[in-house]
């Protein structure tokens, strides 16, 4: 593999590339020989995946207004329809998080419990001394 930083591919080769992954060719020989990152490799296979030719060259500077960041390329905000359906996606997380934080609670005071418990003395036997002394003076 190259060391070199910031190479620079083109599209044709790009392409090329991704053809041949898609046609099944093995992806660390096609590594080798091409002498490029399989991780590179799979992203190039992704962004083509997801954006045709273009998206192997994808937009630099700012979507295009109306376009949702980091989607798919050509991605559009949600239809007002989905508003309800995310509404109620977010109010189940949050009591999720909330029944998360009451186990948390429960788990620490039963802990606590058990701590406590176990210092106390037991009184088994009569004339023992209790674990606390009397508050009469």
């Amino acid at each position: 593999m190259s060391k070199s930083k910031n190479r620079v591919f083109s599209r044709k080769f790009k392409l090329s590339a991704v053809q041949r992954m898609l046609c099944g060719e093995n992806v660390s020989a096609l590594s080798r020989e091409l002498k490029v990152l399989r991780k590179d490799l799979y992203r190039w296979r992704k962004q083509y995946r997801l954006g045709g030719v273009d998206g192997l060259f994808p937009r630099v500077g700012r979507p295009p207004k109306g376009t949702v960041a980091g989607a798919e390329p050509g991605a559009t905000k949600r239809p007002a329809a989905d508003a309800p359906l995310a509404g109620a996606h977010a109010r189940i997380a949050e009591l999720e998080r909330k029944i998360g934080q009451q186990q948390a609670d429960i788990d620490f005071f039963r802990a606590a419990l058990r701590q406590v418990e176990g210092t106390r003395r037991a009184n088994v036997e009569r004339g023992v001394t209790a674990s606390t002394k009397s508050s009469k003076r």
